[in-house]
C-alpha cells in the first residue's frame, strides 16, 4: 500500500483513516494511529511517498508500530 505525504498534508488523519481502512472509532491522533497500526493482522507493507511532507513524529509512529507489529513493514521514500 502507497500513501502520499501530500495527501496527508491536506486531509491529515481522514486520509489515513480511509486509506488504512480503520475503524470508525479511530481517535484521529497520534496514538490511535499507532494503536490502529498495532492491530493490523494480515501482512501489509506501507510505503510512504512525498514523507518530506509528513511529521517527523507521525514517520517515528509508523517505524514504532512497524517494530512492535510483524505484520506490518513500513518504509519512506
Amino acid at each position: 500500500m502507497q500513501l502520499d505525504g501530500n495527501l496527508i498534508k491536506e486531509n491529515g488523519h481522514d486520509y489515513l483513516k480511509e486509506m488504512l481502512d480503520f475503524p470508525d472509532y479511530y481517535g484521529k491522533n497520534l496514538d490511535a494511529l499507532y494503536d490502529c497500526l498495532c492491530e493490523i493482522g494480515v501482512e501489509t507493507e506501507i510505503i510512504l511517498i512525498n514523507s518530506d511532507e509528513v511529521s517527523s513524529d507521525m514517520i517515528d509512529t509508523f517505524i514504532d508500530a512497524a517494530s512492535e507489529n510483524d505484520f506490518l513493514k513500513f518504509k519512506c521514500e
